[in-house]
């Protein structure tokens, strides 16, 4: 297990992405928001990704140079294109067109559609909070619908479809909201896999619908699958996951899921307010603190220890790994090598990049 700083692997993944075609200020974007994903410890939306979208850019189902547009706006709302671009750089435009639209109207909706793979969810509305926004998004797959059954049954006809939110703070870390609509998303388990270890009890069940530990039967032929939020209550999961491919899928005009098994692109609706508009700044904050505030004051649960607040886990993560470095599998590090090299990329100069080995 090798770590990387955050600067040293952003440098690589940039290398990788330009190498495979793209350009620097487009593989600069892609490599920040994948390296800030791992940093937060969403190493499945991260450094996983860095070999999987070459691989997809070489196959042909990423756009290297593909230019995301403004298809149509009308008032507080716009419709975009994604141009077949990598999803970071489609997110990009989608994140700067809800800015601009929410200064005048005071809140605005933006959707987009043939983006590829949009990453993580979370990093769209938090880089409206960043701006002083409050920001939500709801991502489905497209067509895809081969990971979750619906709530009662065994067979994959839904995908992950998350949901993600974040509120701005003067006086702290942002609110930040980042979850799938299934109880996990699928690239940890491919995460799991990549480093040899079972996944906790209630994650899936395998393709005669027993419940297992093991990744493999997930990811086996036939397949398995992750199971909806919500436990013995999944119903609940299932009925997000509806509305996410209502409200990312069909409006985007990416389409919902159909049983396709593999996915052509994400589909987005995000939407932005301007917290100004609807109250003052003071009373934002003195709302928002008090019920921070007022959450803290529970009684901890002993199996617990703590009050752990929806973004904490991602900005410790941020601060350790900031500190010492993003971990990655020798799997996960074979992997990005053999894709520099077939980029024509030589891998053994990145390893004075290291920072530490465990």
């Amino acid at each position: 297990m090798r770590r990387f700083l955050p600067p040293s692997l952003t440098h690589i993944g940039c290398a990788l992405f330009e190498a495979a075609g793209c350009s620097r200020e487009d593989a600069l974007t892609v490599a920040e928001h994948l390296v800030e994903s791992s940093l937060f410890g969403h190493d499945s939306h991260g450094t996983l990704r860095l070999y999987e979208y070459v691989d997809q850019i070489l196959a042909g189902t990423f756009n290297a140079t593909g230019r995301p547009r403004v298809v149509r706006e009308r008032g507080s709302t716009a419709i975009l294109d994604g141009g077949g671009a990598l999803g970071a750089v489609a997110g990009r435009l989608a994140v700067n067109r809800a800015v601009a639209l929410v200064r005048d109207h005071g809140v605005a909706t933006v959707t987009l559609r043939n983006c590829s793979h949009l990453g993580r969810i979370g990093a769209y509305p938090l880089a409206l909070a960043r701006q002083g926004l409050l920001g939500m998004a709801f991502v489905n797959a497209g067509r895809l619908g081969r990971q979750i059954p619906p709530f009662g049954g065994i067979d994959v006809k839904l995908s992950t479809n998350p949901i993600a939110f974040a509120a701005p703070r003067a006086a702290g870390h942002p609110v930040l909201v980042d979850m799938t609509t299934s109880v996990v998303a699928e690239g940890k388990i491919r995460v799991a896999r990549n480093r040899g270890l079972p996944v906790p009890e209630g994650w899936l069940i395998d393709a005669d619908g027993h419940p297992t530990t093991d990744p493999k039967d997930y990811l086996a032929d036939p397949q398995g699958a992750i199971l909806p939020l919500g436990g013995v209550v999944g119903y609940k999961g299932t009925c997000l996951s509806m509305a996410v491919e209502i409200l990312g899928g069909l409006l985007s005009g990416e389409g919902c899921a159909a049983g396709a098994t593999v996915m052509r692109s994400n589909g987005m609706l995000l939407t932005a307010w301007d917290p100004n508009f609807f109250c003052d700044a003071d009373t934002y904050e003195r709302e928002l603190e008090g019920l921070i505030a007022h959450m803290l004051t529970s009684r901890v649960d002993p199996a617990i220890g703590e009050i752990q607040l929806p973004w904490d886990p991602e900005f410790r993560h941020a601060a350790e790994r900031g500190e010492h470095g993003i971990p990655i599998d020798d799997t996960t590090w074979q992997r990005i090598c053999e894709r520099a090299t077939r980029v024509g990329l030589d891998p053994a100069s990145w390893e004075a990049d290291v920072c530490g080995v465990e």
